[in-house]
């Protein structure tokens, strides 16, 4: 029998709009079972500070540039967490808590991924064991540090008995792909950035709007695709695009291109210029494998816009199913929070949480570092 423990995951997405946390209670390795699920949105004052610091922060340089302004923003994230895990009110003497942290820079190229968050501190104000910095071992180990959730799809995979192999998409604000060829067991999974997911619409309605983001494509649907823009914009990227990359950052992508356009249009353009990436992504992927793989069930809050999954389905294969990890008894919404819980387990048990074909790491490699008393 393998010993199972309570775990709750922290995890702040690309979006920087806050926090979601999953307790769950698994053994790290074939066992997986939630317990509850809760989204924490931060106050006004952290999204503005996180938003305004990521776009200052282009190059590594720009880290040093800005430690003080980094330094006072990560003790407002830790405290914010501190507060979440007092209001959970887990009173578990054995349990593991996963904290991500907020990604402020990730640039595999350079061996940095930097998430703000001070776990010494979140030690300290709450007694707990911290398992963080998940992504520092496999980029010591030659990886690029993402994505990270694979093992996790594997499991809910099995779990869920799902057939396979299947593609697991999840649209965050970065896209990124997981193939499940065979259950747990067997370290048969591929993974790897797409492109582009929420952020590039995100990023244009926070600079036009008062808005955070575009809510089920509403702006997109009463917009007007701008055809000129959107080639240069393809045209641009592909010029960019480094083919062996496995990861990306937001910053890698920017919406300068759409300058000039109303809100919705731009809004439009972004949406189509975001599921041409994907979905074309998304085939040339898929085409690669010897495997035929009918199912995409995708995840994640890009998820709710519709008209961002409409156009996502123009390029794929016609005989190619969408499904949603909602309909198989899975909040889309959750599944990171859940995940790092997992692998928050599995570190401290000494597992590995990535592996070659995940993050072109040399070897499976086991998570970060943990804090405890």
């Amino acid at each position: 029998m393998h010993r199972e423990y309570t775990s709750l995951g922290l995890m702040s997405g690309t979006s920087g709009d806050g926090v979601d946390a999953s307790i769950i209670i698994s053994n790290g390795i074939d066992k997986f079972e939630l317990v509850k699920d809760k989204y924490y949105e931060y106050d006004p004052n952290i999204y503005r500070d996180f938003h305004s610091l990521k776009e200052k922060i282009i190059k590594a340089d720009d880290l040093f540039k800005h430690s003080k302004d980094i330094s006072n923003l990560e003790n407002k994230i830790t405290l914010f967490h501190a507060k979440i895990i007092k209001d959970l009110d887990l009173i578990n003497d054995d349990l593991i808590i996963g904290f991500h942290g907020q990604t402020i820079y990730h640039n595999p190229k350079e061996k940095i991924s930097k998430q703000i968050g001070n776990a010494n501190l979140l030690n300290q104000l709450t007694k707990k064991k911290i398992v963080f910095n998940f992504r520092k071992n496999d980029i010591l180990n030659g990886g690029e540090g993402a994505p990270l959730t694979p093992i996790f799809h594997q499991l809910i995979t099995t779990q869920k008995k799902i057939r396979l192999p299947v593609c697991i998409l999840n649209i965050g604000g970065i896209s990124n792909i997981s193939i499940i060829e065979e259950p747990m067991g067997s370290v048969k999974f591929y993974s790897k950035d797409i492109g582009p997911g929420n952020c590039l619409i995100d990023a244009w309605v926070r600079k036009n709007s008062d808005k955070k983001f575009d809510t089920n494509g509403l702006l997109a649907s009463n917009g007007s695709i701008n055809g000129i823009i959107l080639e240069q914009a393809q045209e641009l990227y592909t010029n960019r695009l480094n083919k062996d990359k496995i990861s990306f950052d937001t910053n890698d992508f920017d919406i300068s291109f759409s300058r000039g356009l109303s809100l919705q249009d731009g809004a439009a353009t972004l949406t189509e210029f975001t599921a041409r990436i994907i979905g074309e992504s998304l085939s040339l992927s898929l085409n690669n494998k010897e495997l035929i793989i009918r199912d995409i069930i995708i995840c994640g809050g890009g998820r709710k816009n519709k008209i961002l999954l409409a156009s996502i389905k123009k390029y794929l294969p016609a005989n190619t199913n969408i499904k949603m990890l909602d309909d198989y008894g899975i909040d889309g919404d959750f599944v990171e929070s859940q995940a790092f819980a997992f692998l928050a387990i599995r570190t401290y048990k000494n597992l590995p949480i990535s592996f070659p074909s995940t993050t072109n790491c040399k070897s499976p490699t086991v998570g970060g570092e943990i804090m405890e008393n």
